[in-house]
């Protein structure tokens, strides 16, 4: 079953673990579909989150953040790897999840490059798009938390912060 935008407009921090064990669709222009089960996301939660983009304040880039939930944010990291995330949560409150990791796909960049998602994709919606959404196939999985990555910049208050939800392997 697709997600629908009831799902996604709910704080990321529930958003986040429930998105572990989904799967994320793309259909290519040949017809076929790739499809990945995700097995890590990360939760970024507001202008007092000094990890989430929108800490910094409402700039072009950032202003995704505060539309609708479900919509697509794409950005480039280190100039060169496109990441994907959701946003979720209501309007004007920026929040989203990073899509970390998939199945066979270890990290953010390898998912995105798999899936063929670069910056064309910022701001589409993974509702009502028919290229790209998350289907619920019922399986359920077992989830562990841990701090986030590569986010050291933020300081230890918001680094350590359990916001990565990984599906856990040990416990399938």
């Amino acid at each position: 079953m697709r997600l629908g935008k009831d799902f996604f407009n709910r704080d990321c921090l529930e958003v986040a673990p429930d998105l572990v064990g989904k799967v994320i669709v793309r259909k290519q222009e040949n017809g076929e579909e790739i499809r990945v089960r995700i097995t890590e996301t990360e939760a970024y939660r507001g202008t007092e989150d000094k990890a989430c983009h929108a800490s910094k304040g409402r700039t072009p880039r950032t202003e995704i953040l505060y539309r609708e939930s479900g919509l697509i944010y794409v950005y480039l990291c280190y100039g060169i790897h496109w990441l994907m995330n959701v946003i979720t949560g209501e309007p004007e409150q920026p929040q989203g999840v990073l899509f970390r990791a998939g199945e066979n796909y270890c990290g953010p960049a390898r998912l995105t490059k798999k899936l063929g998602v670069d910056k064309s994709f910022n701001g589409r919606s993974f509702t009502e798009d028919d290229e790209i959404w998350i289907e619920d196939d019922g399986k359920k999985f077992p989830i562990r938390t841990d701090r986030r990555v590569g986010i050291d910049y933020a300081g230890e208050e918001w680094a350590s912060k359990p916001w990565r939800f990984i599906l856990d392997e040990n416990q399938k």
